[in-house]
């Protein structure tokens, strides 16, 4: 049975993306990289929201991870092309082999159908996607980022409470915290 996690890359005051839109700033450096790759061994499939698949797919299966990138890019290009990958999306029309197309109606009969057939983690991508399907979810992860942003894409835009419970906190050299949660 699969456990859906949703984690993403956030700063210290909760935003994915800063106000202009980017996420420049939670570039990690490569001990955060390595435990991202040591995550990703226990997936058994990627869920990412269309944006995210967009910022995700053709950098991991075309450009990153090439001959003459740093060892721990093509250890997650070489991990990130074995595992199936699934994009909820509306507006996509087309998806390349080892991509499956879902469209939104169909999120949460799907995700329910996967927590029953798939072993591993089930990783959600996306602040949208995620709080489609916030009640499905059964981890969140964040690795928080040593910057203040000042407003932008919020981690994750819940309508109600959520309460949750911290079951590990690592830190790394770079200064980034590791926080993973399950529900209180």
């Amino acid at each position: 049975m699969g456990t859906v996690v949703y984690g993403m890359h956030a700063s210290m005051d909760g935003f994915i993306e800063g106000p202009d839109g980017g996420f420049g700033f939670t570039e990690p450096a490569a001990d955060v990289h390595q435990a991202a790759n040591d995550q990703v061994r226990r997936c058994g499939a990627f869920l990412f929201g269309r944006r995210l698949y967009e910022v995700m797919e053709k950098p991991w299966t075309e450009q990153l991870g090439n001959e003459g990138a740093p060892a721990v890019e093509r250890e997650f290009a070489r991990l990130y092309r074995g595992i199936p990958r699934y994009v909820f999306s509306d507006t996509l029309q087309s998806v390349p082999d080892g991509v499956t197309l879902v469209r939104r109606k169909d999120a949460v009969s799907v995700v329910e159908r996967l927590k029953r057939e798939v072993d591993g983690n089930l990783e959600i991508g996306g602040a949208e996607l995620a709080a489609s399907l916030v009640d499905l979810i059964d981890e969140f992860l964040v690795y928080e980022f040593p910057v203040l942003v000042g407003g932008g894409r919020t981690y994750l835009p819940v309508d109600g409470e959520v309460r949750l419970r911290l079951v590990e906190l690592r830190s790394f050299e770079s200064g980034v915290l590791f926080k993973r949660f399950v529900r209180a």
